[in-house]
């Protein structure tokens, strides 16, 4: 018999852990944050996310309570999403990521970092390699 206890997970941080992991929830979270926006401006702040699943995260983030969805009722009808006092909380728990990310996490935008990005991805363009010419 060993004397090691097993470690315990607490129910509410497993939970808590999948919400907020799950692909897109915390970029979009993130650009909350920074302000209200409208479907439009979050797909176009969120880089490779389609329509159908930010508006699936966005419906599963309000059901949670996270995300309010108000209907500006005009001329066209505007929809905007916020953050609600549940949402704002996560504030510190997003920066602490964010600081984080700054600190281990490669630049994204060097062409080293790129390439890295491009071979994890199945089925994703490789970067392209400049043509060697021939001798004439």
């Amino acid at each position: 018999m060993s004397d090691r206890s097993i470690p315990e997970l607490c129910p509410r941080f497993h939970r808590a852990s999948e919400l907020i992991g799950r692909r897109w929830t915390g970029a979009i979270i993130y650009v909350l944050l920074k302000s209200r926006c409208r479907f439009a401006m979050l797909r176009e702040a969120i880089p490779d996310i389609t329509d159908r699943m930010l508006s699936e995260r966005l419906q599963e983030l309000e059901q949670e309570g996270i995300v309010a969805r108000t209907v500006v009722p005009e001329m066209p009808v505007r929809v905007e999403y916020e953050l609600t006092k549940k949402g704002r909380a996560l504030a510190s728990a997003i920066d602490s990521i964010a600081d984080w990310a700054e600190k281990w996490i490669a630049d994204v935008d060097t062409p080293v970092a790129q390439a890295r990005a491009v071979r994890g991805r199945p089925g994703a363009a490789q970067p392209s390699r400049p043509r060697r010419r021939r001798p004439a």
